[in-house]
């Protein structure tokens, strides 16, 4: 995920750098506590998806979706920090393709944290990370709206990595993504989380105080294991409940159907957008 905002040279050197209380670990029942009544009903895909920079075109959709090996895509709906252009990702485009029959997977590029190494347009800090994250995530609710992605649909909050162990910049990631999440849950969109099994991920999966953290955790482990429970890093009580997804292969060149796009293949048993 990272070379989908920087370049396939720099995700290497990146990745060797590197209102209510939401459990981590109970995943969607937890989000949607606070206004059971108010939720629409979760949309969940289990099997393969890919995720790419670009959203491929309408053609290369329905060609791969007729291959059949993938049933959902992930798709950069917004965020200063993303890093490819979406000539194809409109409102029409989002009605084709569920059309077709493909569940997508909304991503969001936020601000990255303080202490990451890498040059971002849009960086956090201690002192705005709550106002940012409050604002960015009503950002990321207007982008799926415009395309059709309703309420009750997940939204991807994608972190780079980052040293953990700086405390000051752990806490100050912590509290943006805190806010990102309680804000995306008060327009009644599903929060979700993608991050590195080694850093920006472990800081969810394993904060000590889960309020207002995901409920959906989307983890880069690049072991080539299609699966979301083998190689599962944390423990097994967490993010249970079709709330969890694994990125286990990065730069994936493969022609399906005569469309030929370099993916990065996951493993998902999570929420989806709600289309159609």
């Amino acid at each position: 995920m990272a070379g989908h905002r920087q370049s396939r040279k720099r995700r290497y050197i990146t990745w060797t750098v590197a209102g209510a209380a939401v459990v981590a670990g109970g995943g969607i029942a937890a989000q949607t506590s606070m206004a059971a009544t108010s939720w629409p009903a979760q949309k969940t895909y289990t099997g393969r998806a890919f995720d790419t920079c670009t959203a491929p075109s309408l053609n290369a959709m329905k060609a791969w979706r007729a291959d059949g090996y993938y049933g959902a895509a992930a798709v950069y709906i917004g965020g200063k920090n993303r890093g490819c252009a979406q000539p194809n990702l409109t409102a029409s485009w989002v009605k084709s393709v569920s059309s077709a029959g493909w569940k997508l997977i909304p991503l969001y590029v936020g601000a990255q944290p303080p202490c990451q190494k890498s040059a971002n347009p849009e960086k956090l800090t201690a002192a705005n990370a709550r106002t940012l994250g409050t604002a960015d995530a009503k950002d990321a609710v207007a982008k799926a709206k415009a395309l059709g992605m309703k309420a009750g649909s997940p939204v991807y909050l994608d972190m780079e990595p980052y040293a953990v162990t700086d405390k000051a910049c752990n806490d100050a990631v912590l509290a943006y993504v805190r806010a990102f999440g309680k804000q995306l849950r008060a327009q009644t969109y599903r929060s979700g989380f993608y991050g590195f099994s080694s850093s920006s991920a472990k800081a969810i999966a394993t904060a000590s105080d889960k309020t207002d953290l995901p409920g959906n955790l989307w983890y880069a482990l690049w072991d080539k294991k299609e699966t979301t429970t083998a190689d599962w890093p944390w423990g097994r009580t967490q993010f249970t409940d079709h709330s969890r997804a694994h990125q286990y292969l990065v730069n994936s060149k493969e022609t399906r159907r005569g469309y030929t796009l370099t993916v990065d293949r996951d493993a998902w048993d999570a929420p989806v957008a709600i289309t159609g």
